[in-house]
């Protein structure tokens, strides 16, 4: 039995991650990283095994009739450039059970689905473009087996198919398919390749016809269907099964904001609040997902205990600057649906070192700032944002927000000396649902000690509202002055339980729902319509994002209004659906004009906090009642 368990581990030793995790979180980590799934960040048509990382990688060649021909070896979502392969996601299983995606490459349409039973997987190529004589040869599909990230094992090409060996398993593949030779595609080892002129299916663990392969699929495609009546929960846990990889680095499941990102930062890239929010996404249908993206953010914290900006491969993380503290009503949340006490012991003790961090390295006069501190791990030389205005700027997650174009800095402290509505808004929301966690956990010193930060800070965002303008305002450190500069996060007050019912009443009647300011069609700018960069169209600089939505509809819950409510989450879904239904994309950004997320090319075509639009309105419909999240 011991012989048999230490080979069963061994192609999870290769990598020797030194993160302790509870009992609770490995089982966790162990039920994720298992089973066929599109696991690796580097193509969506490859599927891989876990433990063992055995791979099947379609590629596809291009034939000529004269002397050229070109290879596609990796796949991705929301390519900017035209002539590159332009991918479509269909359904995307959590587990990985039945996925479905329509790709087009030099001119030629195919579809690729997946599904997997009793531990085996099917893949089936369908052409959809027709070939006719005069017309381009037909695109030929080659399916290359290997073991991805270093993994021990051995493939080779049988007479009967193909053959892969684990020190804990064989796994042996079969196609059904005219086999034929891809010459000129670089790949190294077995493969089968077939040219596209009818369907290809390839199976493990025994041979399987095509009508067999293809009863498998629509088994698994009904199967997805009974979990998921409501259309927008399909599309969060599509979003979210495309975007979800395995890092082998730490051995983990993690759902970074897109493959696009992750292989540009080295294979995975963590941002904060963006995977806090992706773990909201996944509690629609994954609740091991959903625990495993928030806790391997907070897995991330620094050495300063709080959690950093980004962490990318490497254990490269910025130590400089944090970003939106949004991890305890987050984790709050989950435990209200999940009911776990183990996910509470797990995370309270980061949650309140990240929150106890704010209070002692971003206050400034009483009130919160943003800020970038020049000291930092040696790795962080090459960031050169460390220490800076721009470092600032980032920290709040608004890279170039019109809000912070004239804001003060201090070079000596590294601080932004501008008392900012939205950080305030957050933190007192973090420490209301962090009081709430320490309770629950028996933490009665912990959480006095939390509750009265929440106090102190709620009382000094109340100073920040002005009555004249009916709306909360940074305020300049340096002169005292109130900013006139408005953007969704002037509303987070609502987050926090800051503004009395009429100051609510104001803020929604007179700004939220005002068409010259963030009401209309398509809401909510970043930037109020009349702000002179409302035009620019340029990210934060009047573009909607779905953070920002989400956050003022938490906060709109905490008050006695049901039709703003409502509407916020009608229009985000009908932002959502827009581009979705058209191209398949959940965009990073939209156009507040136009609702188009495709007219520039700084915002990703599958980034998952998109997502976060549908989620209002899933929220709204399934319990329009609800108390806030962060209420005991």
């Amino acid at each position: 039995m011991r012989a048999y368990l230490i080979a069963l581990l061994l192609p999870l030793l290769s990598f020797a991650d030194t993160r302790p995790r509870s009992p609770e979180y490995a089982k966790v980590q162990q039920r994720l990283c298992r089973g066929w799934n599109t696991w690796d960040t580097r193509s969506v048509t490859t599927h891989v095994l876990l433990p063992e990382g055995l791979a099947v990688r379609i590629g596809f060649q291009e034939k000529k009739r004269l002397y050229w021909e070109s290879f596609l070896p990796t796949a991705f979502i929301g390519q900017m450039d035209p002539n590159a392969e332009q991918v479509f996601p269909g359904l995307h299983a959590f587990d990985g059970s039945y996925t479905t995606l329509t790709l087009t490459w030099k001119g030629q349409t195919f579809r690729v689905q997946s599904a997997t039973e009793n531990n085996d997987l099917v893949l089936l190529v369908t052409p959809l473009t027709p070939v006719t004589p005069d017309g381009p040869l037909p695109i030929t599909a080659v399916f290359s087996i290997g073991f991805l990230w270093n993994q021990p094992g051995s493939v080779e090409k049988t007479r009967a198919g193909i053959e892969a060996r684990s020190p804990n398993r064989k796994t042996s593949f079969f196609f059904d398919g005219a086999d034929t030779t891809a010459f000129g595609a670089p790949v190294t080892g077995p493969y089968f390749a077939a040219d596209l002129t009818q369907p290809v299916a390839l199976s493990t663990g025994k041979p399987r016809s095509m009508a067999q392969v293809q009863a498998i699929l629509g088994r698994q495609r009904a199967a997805y269907g009974l979990t998921n009546q409501q259309p927008i929960a399909d599309a969060i846990q599509t979003v979210l099964g495309w975007d979800t990889i395995y890092d082998p680095e730490h051995q983990r499941v993690i759902s970074p904001v897109s493959r696009n990102w992750s292989v540009g930062w080295g294979g995975y890239v963590l941002f904060d609040w963006d995977t806090f929010f992706a773990a909201s996404l996944a509690s629609v249908g994954d609740r091991d997902l959903a625990y495993a993206d928030a806790i391997e953010t907070l897995n991330e914290s620094t050495p300063s205990g709080f959690v950093p900006n980004y962490a990318r491969a490497g254990e490269y993380k910025s130590g400089d600057r944090s970003e939106p503290p949004v991890g305890a009503i987050t984790v709050l949340g989950l435990y209200r649906k999940f009911h776990d006490q183990w996910f509470l012991r797990d995370t309270f003790p980061k949650l309140l070192a990240w929150n106890r961090w704010w209070a002692e390295h971003r206050d400034v006069q009483g009130y919160l700032v943003w800020g970038s501190d020049r000291h930092g791990p040696p790795e962080d030389i090459e960031d050169s944002a460390r220490g800076t205005l721009q470092g600032s700027r980032l920290e709040s997650g608004l890279d170039n927000s019109p809000m912070y174009d004239d804001a003060p800095f201090d070079k000596n402290t590294q601080r932004m000396m501008l008392a900012d509505v939205g950080l305030m808004g957050m933190y007192v929301a973090d420490c209301d649902a962090l009081a709430t966690i320490a309770a629950q956990l028996g933490r009665t010193a912990e959480a006095v000690e939390i509750t009265g930060r929440a106090s102190r800070y709620r009382a000094r965002l109340a100073t920040l509202w002005d009555e004249k303008t009916g709306m909360f305002l940074n305020k300049d450190l340096v002169t005292g002055q109130l900013s006139p500069r408005m953007s969704p996060t002037n509303f987070y007050p609502l987050l926090a339980k800051a503004a009395t019912p009429q100051q609510a009443e104001r803020m929604v009647r007179e700004h939220l729902e005002n068409p010259a300011e963030f009401g209309g069609e398509f809401v909510i700018p970043s930037i109020a319509r009349t702000d002179p960069a409302y035009k620019d169209q340029d990210y934060w600089r009047g573009r909607i994002w779905g953070p920002m939505n989400y956050l003022v509809y938490l906060g709109l819950r905490n008050y006695d209004q049901p039709t703003a409510r409502r509407e916020l989450a009608g229009k985000s879904l009908n932002l959502f659906l827009k581009e979705w239904k058209k191209n398949g994309h959940v965009h990073e950004n939209y156009n507040a004009t136009l609702g188009d997320g495709d007219d520039v090319r700084s915002s990703d075509r599958f980034y998952h906090w998109g997502a976060l639009l549908g989620l209002i309105y899933y929220m709204e419909q399934m319990d329009p009642a609800a108390p806030d999240i962060t209420k005991p």
